[in-house]
């Protein structure tokens, strides 16, 4: 929270340290809406603090993050977001700016989103047995929002990185596409996250450009990629399987039935690239696995151990 704290303005700052440490300690989301009070997301609970959120704290908040030079945060503004130290992301809302039909950027900013990045290392160990069988499998993580699917999958990422030697598994050279800065949290290219001396990652790419650009570059032996949707994403997706690549990635939904509807995702699912499905339901514990999948999209069969 140090990092988060440090760009605040001092009174809404003051509110946050205020809160008690069993609040801090579990927030997903600091919210911040001019004139209206300050909203803290705790285990997808909104809770509201006695403070109303002025436009000088929105125009104290955005010179802190441009360090006074507006100038700075031109692509960022573009996308609508801002990554910051630690691997926050701080999404922004307001007027559009836009330049031959395509988004400029955006000025007059009213509301501010702090996503707040927490590394849960050890999250995907009870995973390791089910997605590792001489190779690690092609694998779709599908889960709602805020039910840890990104979390897990940089869990993934680091242990594929790292290998597990007690198991014989070895450490893989690991391609992420960070469309987002969400995965890895890069601030000027370097990942703020844990990950294993094997990653590589191309922050701010789309996904689809991303996945050629680290095949033709770092040769992967696995891509990660977070939330997959655009028809662009499906076709890189078949061309890096038939390079010989394993894919790791998240797609939002609710269930495996939810998603074969959708039509961009219905060619990769036809051509049943991934060998495993993992669905997610939203709980306390980030990354609750609610079912796991094989590639027909039968349940496999329940583990002694009761995980899921």
């Amino acid at each position: 929270m140090k990092s988060i704290i440090a760009f605040l303005p001092k009174s809404i700052a003051a509110q946050i340290t205020d809160l008690p440490s069993r609040i801090k300690d579990e927030m997903e989301e600091i919210r911040i809406r001019i004139n209206r009070p300050l909203e803290v997301s705790v285990r997808g609970n909104p809770h509201y603090l006695p403070y109303i959120a002025r436009a000088e704290d929105a125009e104290q908040f955005l010179n802190n993050l441009s360090n006074h030079s507006f100038y700075t945060l031109e692509e960022e503004l573009k996308r609508g977001y801002i990554t910051i130290e630690g691997g926050h992301r701080i999404g922004l809302a307001g007027k559009v700016i836009l330049e031959h039909g395509e988004v400029k950027g955006i000025r007059q900013i009213a509301s501010f989103n702090i996503r707040i990045a927490r590394q849960k290392i050890g999250l995907a160990n009870h995973l390791i047995d089910e997605l590792y069988d001489h190779n690690w499998c092609h694998t779709m993580i599908i889960g709602p929002p805020q039910s840890g699917k990104t979390t897990l999958l940089r869990d993934l990422a680091r242990i594929i990185s790292t290998g597990v030697p007690e198991k014989g598994i070895p450490a893989l050279k690991v391609g992420i596409v960070d469309e987002r800065s969400e995965i890895a949290g890069s601030v000027h290219g370097v990942p703020q996250l844990q990950f294993g001396p094997r990653v590589d990652v191309l922050d701010a790419c789309p996904k689809a450009e991303g996945m050629m650009m680290l095949i033709r570059s770092m040769s992967p032996d696995v891509l990660i990629v977070d939330e997959i949707g655009r028809e662009e994403d499906s076709a890189a997706i078949q061309e890096a399987i038939h390079a010989g690549i394993t894919l790791v990635m998240t797609t939002h939904g609710h269930s495996f039935d939810e998603i074969k509807k959708r039509p961009i995702l219905q060619p990769i699912l036809q051509s049943k690239i991934f060998d495993t499905y993992i669905e997610l339901q939203r709980k306390e514990v980030p990354g609750s696995v609610s079912r796991i999948l094989d590639g027909d999209g039968n349940q496999q069969k329940k583990r002694k151990a009761g995980v899921y």
